[in-house]
């Protein structure tokens, strides 16, 4: 949909400084914004984990005529079908085993604002099929009631999937994915605009230094500048500003940014160099001699890309079913999904590495020789929470 460009409400100047960045990509966003924001359409905000998607609906909301009323996030992958189901569309007392009263869904508090649905990729394919109802007919029925309550909420989706894809191999509705998407905001990850890192840099140093050292805001020599400028940031902008305050945190001279960026736990240091793992290395003897290996420290970094590999193996086996998962790695849903985040593990992400190497190494066989029973829901009736999607990783 191409709108016509409008002239910015009052204070839009001090929203657009929180959209950091000089590269076309974020100007272009800059400038959908104010048009968006005008027009309220359904939109989705697309990009890779760490972008900043959740800023630009924070923007679009603060610069549309619905400023000052509420605005409602829903993260739709952190909550199993059934409760995800009740915390969108309310439900009346007694609808279900422990509904002891009436709660208001959240297209409810919403109506007259902003309903944020955050990682709308990750809703299943049965929820997504209510969710288009209540887009085509703006009203809904809560669990257990037969009262239909009317909605009136801006809808703005955000995904770090390819909706494209998932709709091609029918694991996102084509008829929902057409209804949300009246306008289409694309946030390229920072790999692609490495313009934006001196700028994104500045800004954050300038916004840490009362925090952090009390001083003026620190400044990177021009060979540190352009290491990090080198660097791939699979985290994007999220992982620039974990870096930025561990530098000031640590008190890190610049001589030390490859050091504070593999500290962590990221793929790769900021000359493209795998992280050393292991105290046995060819052609290491030598240099062993006058260093210290503390054991503990790498007992925890093997441990740590073993239990990635394990809830990556997992979740590619439960197709991304997060309840399956949590059941069979005997943790509490709540705990798989911070290791997800801790881990940056999503279904579309790709790895230049060995697949499940350090899983390969603890005997990957026993996983695959237990398959019929561990994962023998695989190919039962029940759909999964999340779409099929192969990990790579």
């Amino acid at each position: 949909m191409k709108l016509a460009a409008n002239q910015p409400k009052e204070g839009v100047a001090l929203m657009m400084t929180e959209l950091i960045g000089v590269s076309r990509n974020i100007e272009r966003i800059k400038e959908l914004v104010v048009q968006v924001a005008n027009s309220e359409v359904n939109t989705i905000i697309t990009g890779e984990t760490g972008v900043g998607k959740e800023l630009i609906v924070q923007n679009l909301y603060r610069m549309s005529a619905r400023n000052g009323k509420p605005i409602v996030k829903i993260n739709c992958s952190a909550f199993p079908e059934s409760l995800l189901e009740s915390e969108m569309f309310g439900y009346e007392k007694g609808a279900f085993t422990g509904a002891n009263g009436t709660k208001r869904g959240k297209f409810e508090q919403a109506s007259g604002g902003v309903l944020f649905l955050d990682e709308i990729g990750d809703m299943s394919f049965d929820l997504q099929a209510k969710l288009l109802r209540v887009l085509q007919d703006g009203e809904y029925t809560p669990l257990g009631s037969e009262k239909t309550v009317s909605t009136d909420a801006w809808v703005i989706a955000a995904t770090n999937h390819d909706l494209e894809q998932d709709m091609a191999t029918g694991r996102f509705r084509k008829d929902l994915f057409y209804r949300l998407s009246t306008m289409i905001i694309h946030v390229e990850p920072l790999r692609n605009r490495t313009e934006d890192i001196p700028v994104l840099i500045n800004y954050y140093f300038k916004k840490y230094a009362s925090s952090f050292n009390n001083g003026p805001p620190r400044i990177l020599s021009r060979s540190t500048m352009e290491k990090l400028m080198g660097y791939s940031w699979p985290g994007n902008v999220r992982e620039l500003q974990n870096v930025l305050q561990r530098l000031l945190v640590l008190k890190a001279p610049d001589s030390d940014v490859d050091e504070i960026i593999s500290n962590g736990c990221c793929r790769r240091t900021c000359e493209g160099r795998q992280p050393p793992i292991d105290s046995h290395s060819e052609g290491h003897d030598s240099s062993l001699r006058d260093k210290k290996i503390p054991l503990k420290h790498i007992k925890k970094k093997v441990f740590q890309k073993i239990e990635k590999e394990l809830i990556a193996f997992v979740l590619e086996k439960t197709f991304w079913n997060r309840s399956k998962a949590s059941e069979i790695l005997e943790i509490s849903y709540k705990s798989l999904l911070t290791k997800i985040d801790e881990f940056g593990l999503n279904p579309n992400q790709v790895s230049d590495g060995p697949k499940f190497k350090y899983l390969t190494a603890m005997e990957e066989n026993w996983f695959e020789d237990s398959r019929s029973e561990v994962f023998q829901f695989v190919n039962s009736t029940d759909k999964p929470d999340a779409v099929p999607q192969s990990m790579a990783n």
